[in-house]
């Protein structure tokens, strides 16, 4: 068994069994998925959210494994990737409880508990009325800057997030940001992130793909997509492209495909 309680869950739980407690926790059900489910709660008035691992089954395990897919076996993901993203300065959730118990993969209980991100609107909302109502040049440039320095910082230290799009990047106070401040961005949902010192390509590819097919609608032109190319990469376009050629064609032709399929109904 693995436990850490920060000191104010520990005094609030003292005497109970805390995957009990866990369970038991009354707020807003956000998610309930099978084997997963996500609630938003309050204690001594401030807000949190506890994502509660219930075991997948063997029958969901085999079927992530025969499609090439990792499956998700618990918390421990998300409670490794909040730490490994707050080492290298990206801001993401604050973990304040965790635990997991249980040998059998399938079965196995798990839970994190995170601080709600307060006064944050997700770039997939901040960005809804781009089309009808274009923003500043200068604001839109610094939010993709963000994001691929972002996204440069997790591939370029073995991290994949693995559900990588606009909704899941949080904008803190955007009035400020509005009124000239840098904006600051929060990455969240971590639960599928995997973290390999040796990358395999195609899930960088999944990455950059994803929040460039998250990224279609919203009013962006070839010059916005190049400038994320020459931030991600760190070189100048001509030579992102030129270098690293394969690898952009794979992400735009695979954030298409997944265009026409969610969008279009592609089979």
């Amino acid at each position: 068994m693995t436990l850490h309680l920060r000191e104010d869950f520990a005094r609030a739980w003292q005497g109970q069994d805390p995957f009990l407690a866990v369970q038991a926790l009354q707020g807003e059900l956000y998610r309930n998925v099978k084997g997963r489910r996500t609630l938003r709660f309050e204690q001594q008035g401030r807000a949190y959210f506890a994502k509660i691992h219930l075991g997948v089954g063997w029958g969901e395990i085999l079927k992530n494994l025969l499609s090439l897919r990792l499956p998700i076996l618990g918390a421990r993901n998300e409670w490794q990737a909040i730490a490994r993203l707050r080492e290298l300065g990206v801001a993401t959730m604050t973990a304040v409880a965790y635990g997991e118990r249980g040998w059998n993969p399938a079965r196995r209980l798990s839970f994190i508990v995170t601080e709600a991100l307060e006064g944050t609107i997700s770039l997939e909302d901040y960005c809804a009325n781009w089309l009808q109502q274009r923003p500043p040049l200068a604001r839109k440039w610094q939010l993709i800057d963000s994001l691929a320095h972002i996204s440069r910082q997790l591939h370029e230290h073995g991290i994949c997030h693995r559900d990588y799009y606009i909704c899941h990047f949080l904008l803190h106070d955007a009035a400020q940001f509005e009124a000239g401040a840098a904006p600051r961005l929060s990455l969240i949902d971590l639960h599928r992130a995997l973290i390999d010192t040796a990358l395999p390509r195609r899930w960088i590819v999944k990455d950059v793909a994803g929040l460039y097919f998250s990224a279609l609608h919203i009013g962006l032109n070839r010059q916005d997509f190049l400038r994320f190319v020459r931030v991600y990469s760190g070189k100048s376009v001509r030579a992102a492209l030129r270098e690293n050629a394969p690898f952009w064609n794979e992400v735009q032709r695979k954030a298409l495909q997944l265009d026409r399929k969610i969008n279009h109904g592609d089979a």
